[in-house]
């Protein structure tokens, strides 16, 4: 090897250990905007269904609107990281019911985890992006 090759190979080296770029990059493509209207099915012991939503989210702030068999409501919530959670007060036959959904969202178009209905019981969804 000649002196030239091994002081470019060198230079390139400690460039790229002290180039921020690359995790940088990698950290703007992890992040996670679940902003729009969803479809979701939701599976429980007792019952299915297939509401809707519309997801806002500002930074790690999630807000929103439900629509589906437990009425129609406004929910909040979280998004850290790929970790996804929200609630709203629904109606179950005349009694208030608290939806809680926690799950993650696998890439810009879907998410599924698990949601538990008050003292209802609990079940799973998966959600795609419309």
């Amino acid at each position: 090897m000649t002196h030239m090759f091994v002081r470019t190979m060198s230079i390139v080296a400690v460039a790229s250990l002290l180039c921020p770029a690359s995790p940088v990059a990698s950290q703007e493509a992890a992040k996670v905007d679940v902003t729009g209207k969803w479809a979701f099915t939701v599976e429980t012991s007792a019952v299915s269904g297939t509401p809707k939503f519309t997801f806002k989210q500002d930074g790690e702030k999630l807000t929103g609107h439900y629509s589906g068999q437990l009425g129609e409501a406004e929910l909040t919530g979280s998004v850290k990281g790929s970790a996804i959670t929200f609630s709203f007060m629904g109606d179950a036959a005349g009694t208030p019911i608290e939806a809680t959904y926690s799950g993650t969202v696998e890439n810009k178009d879907s998410m599924k985890g698990k949601v538990t209905l008050g003292g209802f019981g609990e079940g799973t969804f998966t959600g795609k992006r419309q």
